[in-house]
């Protein structure tokens, strides 16, 4: 069974460089800037599966 996830939106505010730094990362992967800044977050946190 998936897990349901309760959605609640979150603003950031980041400096130039590191938006450029992410548009880079996310361009080269293939992967969507959201999904990218939640696996930084679910590592950081020690949530990630």
């Amino acid at each position: 069974m998936k897990k349901k996830w309760a959605a609640k939106r979150i603003t950031i505010n980041l400096a130039s460089y590191e938006v450029q730094k992410l548009e880079i990362f996310c361009a080269q992967t293939g992967r969507p800037v959201t999904d990218v800044i939640r696996e930084l977050i679910r590592r950081r946190l020690g949530t990630y599966q």
